[in-house]
């Protein structure tokens, strides 16, 4: 390393980490590592004139964040909780530095407590009928259009009461189920990217893999949600001119 890469006591500038770390994380910026830094994952020693001075270990903590974003698509708070363990003497898989239980829902939407493993469908045919209030035509064409789908028996949850009693609220408005199979495709589409981003961290040897998986997946789809309401509530206030 050049003596341009190392500050006045030792440590490497933040250039010097930056070609360090390029080769196995090629995306990685000065403006991600000083992100890092600002969030607490990094603590870099400073000059009297104020640049940072990276250590050897400073690099291995930052290689450790960026290969568990990249390779197990942990948040920065779970990933934060680890070093944080490690710092304590323990195991990265240590309880401590599992994720976190009860998360709290951004601005009021749905939290991640709503997507919890889905009741049984117990429901028949009839009985989703009457307890939506719609009727057989309706829930036809709920199902033409995969707003509705029923379980492997045949059975029906919840889920699909709701979804059909909220498109009979909107029928009201002249919203039919052909209207709305752009919300399926739209449906489809955010559950095929969680699953390709939560997947390879299921598949973990580690016994507590799937748990972490789950917990992950119930955050996204919160984060999911409340992106796609906010989205339309901006969309509509510029709509109506607010």
């Amino acid at each position: 390393m050049t003596a341009a890469g190392r500050s006045q006591r030792g440590g490497m500038s933040i250039g010097a980490v930056l070609a360090q770390l390029r080769p196995d994380f090629p995306e990685v910026t000065i403006s991600k590592i000083r992100f890092l830094e600002s969030e607490g994952l990094v603590h870099p020693a400073r000059t009297p004139s104020g640049y940072r001075q990276f250590s050897a270990a400073d690099v291995e903590r930052l290689r450790f964040v960026l290969a568990a974003q990249r390779d197990h698509y942990l948040p920065l708070k779970v990933i934060k909780e680890q070093l944080d363990a490690m710092d304590r003497g323990l195991p990265p898989g240590a309880p401590a530095a599992k994720l976190p239980r009860g998360l709290v829902a951004v601005d009021g939407l749905p939290g991640p407590g709503e997507f919890a493993g889905a009741e049984p469908a117990r429901l028949g045919r009839a009985e989703l009928l009457a307890e939506a209030g719609v009727d057989e035509p309706l829930l036809m064409e709920l199902e033409q259009y995969g707003l509705v789908r029923p379980g492997p028996a045949g059975g029906y949850d919840a889920d699909a009461v709701a979804v059909a009693r909220t498109v009979k609220a909107m029928s009201v408005f002249g919203i039919e189920p052909r209207h709305l199979r752009a919300y399926r495709a739209s449906a489809d589409r955010e559950v095929g990217l969680l699953t390709q981003i939560v997947t390879p961290l299921a598949r973990q040897r580690d016994p507590q893999a799937r748990g972490r998986a789950e917990e992950v997946m119930r955050e996204l789809a919160a984060l999911s949600v409340s992106l796609h309401t906010l989205l339309v509530k901006t969309g509509l206030r510029t709509a109506l001119g607010g």
